[in-house]
Protein backbone atom coordinates (compact mmCIF):
# COMPACT_ATOMS: atom_id res chain seq x y z
CA UNK A 1 0.00 0.00 0.00
CA UNK A 2 1.23 3.16 -0.99
CA UNK A 3 1.73 6.05 1.68
CA UNK A 4 -0.06 9.01 0.70
CA UNK A 5 1.58 12.57 1.28
CA UNK A 6 -0.24 15.68 2.21
CA UNK A 7 1.09 18.98 0.96
CA UNK A 8 -0.08 21.92 3.22
CA UNK A 9 0.46 25.39 2.04
CA UNK A 10 -0.58 28.09 4.79
CA UNK A 11 -3.03 30.46 3.87
CA UNK A 12 -1.04 33.66 3.70
CA UNK A 13 0.79 32.08 0.80
CA UNK A 14 -2.64 31.40 -0.97
CA UNK A 15 -3.49 34.51 -0.43
CA UNK A 16 -0.45 35.64 -2.30
CA UNK A 17 -0.55 33.33 -5.16
CA UNK A 18 -5.02 34.21 -6.04
CA UNK A 19 -3.75 38.07 -5.82
CA UNK A 20 -0.41 37.21 -8.14
CA UNK A 21 -2.93 35.20 -10.45
CA UNK A 22 -5.92 37.83 -10.18
CA UNK A 23 -2.82 40.49 -11.13
CA UNK A 24 -1.92 38.52 -13.81
CA UNK A 25 -5.18 38.17 -15.49
CA UNK A 26 -6.18 41.54 -14.87
CA UNK A 27 -2.74 42.74 -16.67
CA UNK A 28 -3.32 40.81 -19.60
CA UNK A 29 -6.86 42.03 -19.63
CA UNK A 30 -5.96 45.88 -19.59
CA UNK A 31 -4.13 46.55 -22.37
CA UNK A 32 -2.05 50.17 -22.82
CA UNK A 33 -2.35 52.58 -26.17
CA UNK A 34 -1.77 51.76 -29.31
CA UNK A 35 1.95 51.99 -29.89
CA UNK A 36 2.80 51.58 -25.93
CA UNK A 37 4.99 48.56 -24.88
CA UNK A 38 2.75 45.58 -24.98
CA UNK A 39 3.64 42.73 -22.78
CA UNK A 40 3.65 38.99 -24.54
CA UNK A 41 0.63 38.20 -23.82
CA UNK A 42 -1.61 41.33 -24.34
CA UNK A 43 -0.15 41.19 -27.83
CA UNK A 44 -0.92 37.57 -28.60
CA UNK A 45 -4.61 38.27 -27.33
CA UNK A 46 -5.17 41.32 -28.86
CA UNK A 47 -7.99 42.02 -31.76
CA UNK A 48 -4.88 43.68 -33.54
CA UNK A 49 -2.75 40.22 -33.98
CA UNK A 50 -5.55 38.43 -34.82
CA UNK A 51 -6.08 40.60 -37.55
CA UNK A 52 -2.31 40.54 -38.78
CA UNK A 53 -1.97 36.35 -38.09
CA UNK A 54 -5.32 36.11 -40.76
CA UNK A 55 -3.87 38.74 -42.99
CA UNK A 56 -0.52 37.10 -43.27
CA UNK A 57 -1.39 33.66 -43.60
CA UNK A 58 -4.34 34.00 -45.92
CA UNK A 59 -2.39 36.79 -48.74
CA UNK A 60 1.01 36.34 -47.74
CA UNK A 61 0.64 32.39 -47.63
CA UNK A 62 -0.90 32.51 -51.21
CA UNK A 63 2.16 34.74 -52.69
CA UNK A 64 4.43 31.87 -51.30
CA UNK A 65 2.65 29.12 -52.68
CA UNK A 66 2.40 30.48 -55.75
CA UNK A 67 6.34 31.26 -56.10
CA UNK A 68 7.28 27.62 -54.60
CA UNK A 69 4.98 26.06 -57.74
CA UNK A 70 5.99 28.56 -60.38
CA UNK A 71 7.54 25.88 -62.14
CA UNK A 72 5.18 23.57 -61.99
CA UNK A 73 2.91 26.39 -63.65
CA UNK A 74 4.74 27.28 -66.70
CA UNK A 75 5.55 23.71 -67.69
CA UNK A 76 1.93 22.28 -67.35
CA UNK A 77 1.45 25.68 -69.59
CA UNK A 78 4.23 24.48 -71.86
CA UNK A 79 6.71 27.27 -71.02
CA UNK A 80 10.13 26.70 -72.87
CA UNK A 81 12.77 25.75 -69.95
CA UNK A 82 14.95 28.16 -70.51
CA UNK A 83 12.39 31.31 -69.96
CA UNK A 84 11.45 29.63 -66.53
CA UNK A 85 14.90 29.94 -65.14
CA UNK A 86 15.47 33.72 -66.61
CA UNK A 87 11.70 34.59 -65.44
CA UNK A 88 13.21 32.74 -61.62
CA UNK A 89 16.14 34.96 -61.64
CA UNK A 90 13.57 38.34 -62.42
CA UNK A 91 11.57 37.26 -59.07
CA UNK A 92 14.60 37.64 -56.95
CA UNK A 93 15.08 41.46 -58.36
CA UNK A 94 11.71 42.01 -58.23
CA UNK A 95 11.61 41.05 -54.41
CA UNK A 96 14.43 43.61 -53.97
CA UNK A 97 12.14 46.45 -55.86
CA UNK A 98 9.32 45.79 -53.66
CA UNK A 99 11.46 46.12 -50.39
CA UNK A 100 12.74 48.79 -51.59
CA UNK A 101 9.20 50.49 -52.33
CA UNK A 102 8.05 49.54 -49.20
CA UNK A 103 11.23 51.29 -47.63
CA UNK A 104 10.72 54.06 -49.35
CA UNK A 105 7.64 55.28 -50.96
CA UNK A 106 5.21 53.50 -47.87
CA UNK A 107 7.04 55.43 -45.13
CA UNK A 108 6.87 58.62 -47.07
CA UNK A 109 2.90 58.19 -47.34
CA UNK A 110 2.73 57.56 -43.89
CA UNK A 111 4.77 60.34 -42.89
CA UNK A 112 3.68 62.70 -45.25
CA UNK A 113 -0.63 61.75 -46.23
CA UNK A 114 -0.78 59.76 -42.62
CA UNK A 115 -2.22 56.50 -44.55
CA UNK A 116 -1.98 53.35 -42.07
CA UNK A 117 0.09 50.89 -43.08
CA UNK A 118 -2.31 48.11 -43.12
CA UNK A 119 -3.91 50.24 -45.89
CA UNK A 120 -1.36 49.46 -47.42
CA UNK A 121 -0.06 46.05 -46.92
CA UNK A 122 -4.01 45.68 -47.92
CA UNK A 123 -3.31 47.14 -51.33
CA UNK A 124 -0.25 44.99 -52.03
CA UNK A 125 -2.80 42.00 -51.25
CA UNK A 126 -5.19 43.44 -53.92
CA UNK A 127 -2.47 43.56 -56.60
CA UNK A 128 -1.49 40.29 -55.51
CA UNK A 129 -5.06 38.78 -56.08
CA UNK A 130 -5.05 39.65 -59.58
CA UNK A 131 -2.16 38.20 -60.15
CA UNK A 132 -3.29 35.17 -58.91
CA UNK A 133 -6.48 35.27 -61.09
CA UNK A 134 -4.31 35.80 -63.60
CA UNK A 135 -3.03 32.52 -63.47
CA UNK A 136 -6.12 30.61 -62.69
CA UNK A 137 -7.33 32.31 -66.27
CA UNK A 138 -4.24 32.44 -67.65
CA UNK A 139 -3.43 34.07 -71.48
CA UNK A 140 -0.13 34.89 -73.37
CA UNK A 141 3.08 34.99 -71.10
CA UNK A 142 0.25 35.85 -68.34
CA UNK A 143 2.80 33.67 -65.98
CA UNK A 144 6.17 36.00 -66.53
CA UNK A 145 3.60 39.37 -65.67
CA UNK A 146 1.78 37.76 -62.22
CA UNK A 147 4.63 35.82 -60.88
CA UNK A 148 7.00 39.21 -60.99
CA UNK A 149 4.08 40.94 -59.34
CA UNK A 150 3.29 38.42 -56.59
CA UNK A 151 7.09 38.78 -56.20
CA UNK A 152 6.81 42.28 -55.95
CA UNK A 153 4.42 42.33 -53.63
CA UNK A 154 4.90 39.83 -51.61
CA UNK A 155 8.54 41.77 -51.19
CA UNK A 156 6.20 45.00 -50.00
CA UNK A 157 4.56 43.19 -47.93
CA UNK A 158 6.98 41.79 -45.53
CA UNK A 159 8.81 45.41 -44.18
CA UNK A 160 5.35 46.06 -44.02
CA UNK A 161 4.76 43.33 -41.34
CA UNK A 162 7.26 43.75 -39.46
CA UNK A 163 6.67 48.02 -39.24
CA UNK A 164 2.62 47.43 -38.78
CA UNK A 165 3.74 44.87 -35.64
CA UNK A 166 6.63 47.60 -34.44
CA UNK A 167 3.60 50.86 -34.37
CA UNK A 168 0.94 48.77 -32.65
CA UNK A 169 3.03 47.11 -29.91
CA UNK A 170 5.97 48.60 -29.28
CA UNK A 171 9.51 48.12 -29.01
CA UNK A 172 9.82 46.06 -25.57
CA UNK A 173 9.21 42.64 -26.63
CA UNK A 174 9.14 43.35 -30.76
CA UNK A 175 11.56 40.53 -31.60
CA UNK A 176 9.29 37.93 -29.55
CA UNK A 177 6.50 38.98 -31.17
CA UNK A 178 8.01 38.94 -34.90
CA UNK A 179 8.97 35.56 -34.12
CA UNK A 180 5.79 34.65 -32.82
CA UNK A 181 4.21 36.42 -36.47
CA UNK A 182 6.81 33.89 -37.73
CA UNK A 183 5.16 30.80 -36.61
CA UNK A 184 2.33 31.68 -39.51
CA UNK A 185 4.90 30.64 -42.24
CA UNK A 186 4.41 26.79 -41.98
CA UNK A 187 0.88 26.70 -41.30
CA UNK A 188 0.10 29.00 -44.75
CA UNK A 189 2.61 26.34 -46.28
CA UNK A 190 0.98 23.69 -45.45
CA UNK A 191 -2.52 25.10 -46.17
CA UNK A 192 -1.81 26.37 -49.42
CA UNK A 193 0.80 23.86 -50.76
CA UNK A 194 -0.44 20.51 -49.92
CA UNK A 195 -4.01 21.17 -49.04
CA UNK A 196 -5.16 23.49 -52.26
CA UNK A 197 -2.50 23.43 -54.90
CA UNK A 198 -1.36 20.07 -54.49
CA UNK A 199 -4.65 18.56 -53.59
CA UNK A 200 -6.15 20.08 -56.77
CA UNK A 201 -3.19 19.33 -59.42
CA UNK A 202 -3.50 15.68 -57.92
CA UNK A 203 -7.17 15.30 -58.60
CA UNK A 204 -7.04 17.13 -61.75
CA UNK A 205 -4.11 15.01 -63.17
CA UNK A 206 -5.99 11.90 -62.31
CA UNK A 207 -8.71 12.29 -64.12
CA UNK A 208 -7.09 12.81 -67.47
CA UNK A 209 -4.68 9.36 -66.21
CA UNK A 210 -1.67 11.66 -67.36
CA UNK A 211 1.72 10.20 -65.55
CA UNK A 212 5.19 10.77 -66.16
CA UNK A 213 7.73 8.30 -65.15
CA UNK A 214 10.05 9.95 -62.31
CA UNK A 215 7.52 12.65 -61.46
CA UNK A 216 4.76 10.62 -60.21
CA UNK A 217 1.17 12.70 -61.90
CA UNK A 218 1.65 15.75 -64.23
CA UNK A 219 -1.19 17.81 -65.83
CA UNK A 220 -0.72 19.78 -68.97
CA UNK A 221 -3.55 22.48 -69.40
CA UNK A 222 -4.71 25.40 -68.11
CA UNK A 223 -7.47 23.59 -65.96
CA UNK A 224 -4.32 22.44 -64.17
CA UNK A 225 -4.00 24.92 -61.67
CA UNK A 226 -7.31 27.01 -62.52
CA UNK A 227 -9.47 25.78 -59.31
CA UNK A 228 -6.89 26.01 -56.43
CA UNK A 229 -5.90 29.73 -57.80
CA UNK A 230 -9.20 30.88 -57.77
CA UNK A 231 -9.34 29.63 -54.29
CA UNK A 232 -6.25 31.55 -53.53
CA UNK A 233 -7.28 34.36 -55.03
CA UNK A 234 -10.32 34.25 -52.78
CA UNK A 235 -8.26 33.98 -49.88
CA UNK A 236 -6.21 36.85 -50.22
CA UNK A 237 -8.70 38.70 -50.80
CA UNK A 238 -9.76 37.86 -47.50
CA UNK A 239 -6.53 38.51 -46.25
CA UNK A 240 -7.27 42.00 -47.79
CA UNK A 241 -10.11 42.62 -45.98
CA UNK A 242 -8.88 42.27 -42.84
CA UNK A 243 -5.59 44.48 -43.51
CA UNK A 244 -8.17 47.26 -44.12
CA UNK A 245 -10.43 46.38 -41.24
CA UNK A 246 -7.13 47.00 -39.01
CA UNK A 247 -6.51 50.23 -41.13
CA UNK A 248 -10.02 51.27 -40.20
CA UNK A 249 -9.59 50.53 -36.38
CA UNK A 250 -5.93 52.09 -36.26
CA UNK A 251 -6.48 55.10 -38.68
CA UNK A 252 -6.81 57.89 -35.61
CA UNK A 253 -3.10 55.80 -34.31
CA UNK A 254 -1.58 56.69 -37.39
CA UNK A 255 -3.07 60.11 -37.84
CA UNK A 256 -0.77 61.44 -35.23
CA UNK A 257 2.95 60.87 -35.01
CA UNK A 258 4.14 57.72 -34.89
CA UNK A 259 7.48 58.20 -33.58
CA UNK A 260 6.71 60.90 -30.61
CA UNK A 261 7.40 58.82 -28.21
CA UNK A 262 10.32 57.42 -29.40
CA UNK A 263 11.67 60.71 -30.65
CA UNK A 264 10.63 62.10 -26.81
CA UNK A 265 12.95 59.14 -25.28
CA UNK A 266 15.58 59.97 -27.33
CA UNK A 267 15.37 64.13 -26.22
CA UNK A 268 15.46 62.69 -22.81
CA UNK A 269 18.29 60.48 -23.12
CA UNK A 270 20.13 63.42 -24.85
CA UNK A 271 19.31 65.74 -22.31
CA UNK A 272 20.42 63.65 -19.15
CA UNK A 273 24.13 62.97 -20.74
CA UNK A 274 24.46 66.72 -20.95
CA UNK A 275 23.01 67.14 -17.30
CA UNK A 276 25.43 64.24 -16.73
CA UNK A 277 28.52 66.21 -18.39
CA UNK A 278 27.26 69.48 -17.19
CA UNK A 279 27.86 68.03 -13.61
CA UNK A 280 30.95 65.98 -14.08
CA UNK A 281 32.35 69.29 -15.49
CA UNK A 282 31.21 71.42 -12.56
CA UNK A 283 32.76 68.80 -9.48
CA UNK A 284 36.19 68.77 -11.34
CA UNK A 285 36.21 72.49 -11.34
CA UNK A 286 35.36 72.62 -7.53
CA UNK A 287 37.93 69.85 -7.07
CA UNK A 288 40.30 72.41 -8.70
CA UNK A 289 39.40 75.42 -6.86
CA UNK A 290 39.04 73.67 -3.56
CA UNK A 291 42.63 72.22 -3.89
CA UNK A 292 45.49 74.21 -1.96
CA UNK A 293 48.14 75.75 -4.25
CA UNK A 294 51.15 73.85 -4.40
Amino acid sequence: MNPSVSVSIPNEQLEEILEISLTSVSNVCKKPQRGEDFSILQALLSKYMILIFIATVSACGSSYAAIDNLRQIAESLKYPNHSISILVSWISIFNFFGRVFSGFICETLMTKYKLPRPFMFGLTQLFTCTSLLSIAFPYINSVYVASLIIRFGLGTQTPLIFAIIFDLFGLKHYSTLLNCGQLAVPLRSYIMNVEVIGRFYDAEATKIGNVKNGKGLTCTGTHCFSESFMILATLTLFGAMASFVLAYRTRDFYKGNVYKKYRDDIEITQSNVELYSSDDKNNEHKKKTDDPIK
